[in-house]
C-alpha cells in the first residue's frame, strides 16, 4: 500500500523561499496587468471614436533606418522590439523555475506541464474544428487561443482574491511559465517565414558573448545591452520573430550564485531589474497598439463574432482552456499517485482553469503572425481575443469569488475556535 506521506499533493504550497519569491512576482505582474487592461481599454475606445484615424496613423507610422531593415511601424516596434523585453523576462523565469525553483522537482513540475499541454492542445483542436467545418474558416490560426496572459490573469485574481489558498496562485504562475515556453516554441517553429539560416547562425556570436559575460557574472549594462540589441537585430533579419532573441538571451543567464550560496543569482538580479520595465512599460504599450480594433457598435461586434476565426478563438479560450487544464489535472490525479491537496476542491481547479482562458499578449502576437498586421482576419482575431478573454475573466470571477467567500468563512470559523480555546490568533495584530 502506498505511504500517504509519499504521495504528490496537487496545488500544495511551495517552500517558504519559493512562496516569498512568487509573492513578489505576483505583485509586479498584477500591477502590470492593471496597466495592460487600462492600455487595452484606451485603445479600443480610441479606435471606436470619430478620431480613430489618428490612432491608426500613430500605429502605422514608420520609423527607423531602412538600411538595417528596421524601417518598421510603431506597432511593429511594439510587437517585435518592446515585446522582446517581455520574452527576456520569460526566459529568465523559465530557467530559474526549472533550475532552482520548486519545478526542479519532477513531481511538482508534472502538474503545470500537464495542465499547460492540455490547456494548449484542447483550444487548438476546438479552433481547428470550428474553422475546418466552416466554408471560409482559417485553420492557420490554431495557436491563437492556446496562450495564457499571466499579467492579465493575475490582475483579475488580485481583484477577487483575499483568502484563496496560496497553492492556486503558485500553480497559475507555474502554468504560465510552461505555457510561455510552449508558446515560444510554437512561434519559432510554425510562424517563421523566409528563414535565413546564415544570419540566424550569426546571431549565435552576440548571444555567445552575452552568455560568456553573464557566466562571469558581469552586470554592466554598457556591455550587456549592446550585445542584446545586436542579437535581437540578427534574429530579426533571420526571419525568426525577433522576440525569440529575448528568450535565448534569458536562457544564457546563470541562476545560482558563483559560490553556490543561498544569495540572489544573476538571473534573479536581472529579472528584478527588467521585470518592472516589461510589466509596466513594454507589455502595456504593446497592448495599446495591438488591441485597437474598430468594432462598429453592437451590430459590428455580432458580425465579427460570427466569423469562424473569432468564434474559434472565443470557444477555444473559454471552453478549451477550462476543459484542457481541468481535464489534464483530473487525468494526472486519476492515473498517478497524485492527489488534490486536502484544503482544495475541484471547483477551485475549474475556476483557475477559466482564469487560464484569459489570452491576450501572446494571442494577439500570434494572430498578427498568422494573418498579417491590419488584415480583416487580424481584426477578427482581436475581437475574438478580447471577447474570449473578457468572458473567461467574468466566469472565473464568478467561480473564484464564490470560493473566496467559502475560504473566508472557514478562516473566520478557525479564528473563533482559536479564541474559544484561549489560543491567540496568529493573524491578530
Amino acid at each position: 500500500m502506498t505511504d500517504p506521506s509519499r504521495r504528490t499533493r496537487l496545488f500544495e504550497r511551495g517552500s517558504f523561499l519559493e512562496s516569498s519569491r512568487v509573492a513578489e512576482v505576483l505583485r509586479a505582474e498584477t500591477t502590470g496587468g492593471l496597466l495592460l487592461i487600462a492600455a487595452a481599454v484606451v485603445a479600443v475606445v480610441w479606435a471606436n471614436t470619430p478620431w480613430s484615424e489618428s490612432y491608426l496613423d500613430l500605429r502605422d507610422l514608420h520609423v527607423g533606418p531602412e538600411a538595417l531593415d528596421l524601417h518598421l511601424t510603431v506597432g511593429e516596434w511594439a510587437s517585435e522590439g518592446l515585446l522582446a523585453i517581455f520574452f527576456f523576462v520569460a526566459g529568465l523565469e523559465l530557467k530559474r523555475e526549472f533550475v532552482a525553483g520548486d519545478l526542479r522537482d519532477p513531481r511538482r513540475a508534472a502538474l503545470p506541464v500537464a495542465a499547460a499541454v492540455g490547456g494548449m492542445a484542447v483550444p487548438a483542436l476546438i479552433y481547428v474544428a470550428v474553422n475546418a467545418l466552416s466554408d471560409d474558416g482559417r485553420p492557420v490560426g490554431w495557436a491563437i487561443p492556446t496562450a495564457t496572459d499571466i499579467a492579465f490573469a493575475l490582475a483579475v485574481l488580485a481583484v477577487i482574491n483575499t483568502h484563496l489558498p496560496s497553492g492556486l496562485r503558485t500553480f497559475l504562475l507555474a502554468l504560465a511559465v510552461v505555457d510561455d515556453l510552449l508558446g515560444i516554441s510554437v512561434i519559432a517553429l510554425f510562424y517563421t517565414d523566409d528563414l535565413r539560416p546564415g544570419v540566424l547562425v550569426l546571431a549565435l556570436v552576440p548571444i555567445g558573448a552575452f552568455a560568456l559575460l553573464t557566466q562571469r557574472r558581469v552586470r554592466s549594462p554598457w556591455l550587456l545591452v549592446p550585445l542584446a540589441l545586436l542579437a535581437w537585430e540578427c534574429v530579426h533579419l533571420s526571419g525568426v520573430h525577433a522576440t525569440v532573441a529575448g528568450v535565448l538571451l534569458g536562457f544564457t543567464v546563470p541562476v545560482r550564485p558563483r559560490d553556490g550560496g543561498e544569495g540572489r543569482g544573476l538571473a534573479e538580479h536581472l529579472e528584478h531589474l527588467v521585470r518592472p520595465i516589461s510589466a509596466g512599460v513594454a507589455v502595456p504599450i504593446f497592448a495599446f497598439f495591438a488591441a485597437g480594433v474598430h468594432v462598429g457598435g453592437w451590430a459590428g461586434l455580432t458580425e465579427a463574432l460570427s466569423e469562424p476565426v473569432a468564434l474559434g478563438i472565443v470557444v477555444g479560450l473559454v471552453v478549451g482552456k477550462c476543459v484542457g487544464i481541468t481535464g489534464s489535472t483530473w487525468l494526472l490525479s486519476t492515473f498517478t499517485r497524485a492527489e488534490l491537496d486536502d484544503e482544495l476542491a475541484w471547483v477551485d481547479v475549474i475556476g483557475m482553469a477559466l482564469l487560464g482562458g484569459i489570452g491576450f499578449t501572446v494571442s494577439l502576437l500570434v494572430g498578427e503572425l498568422a494573418f498579417g498586421h491590419g488584415t480583416p482576419a487580424d481584426d477578427h482575431v482581436k475581437v475574438g481575443v478580447l471577447a474570449g478573454s473578457v468572458a473567461a475573466g467574468v466566469l472565473a470571477t464568478l467561480v473564484l469569488r464564490a470560493r473566496n467567500r467559502v475560504y473566508r468563512g472557514l478562516c473566520e470559523l478557525e479564528s473563533i475556535d482559536d479564541d474559544a480555546d484561549g489560543v491567540p490568533d496568529v493573524f491578530e495584530r
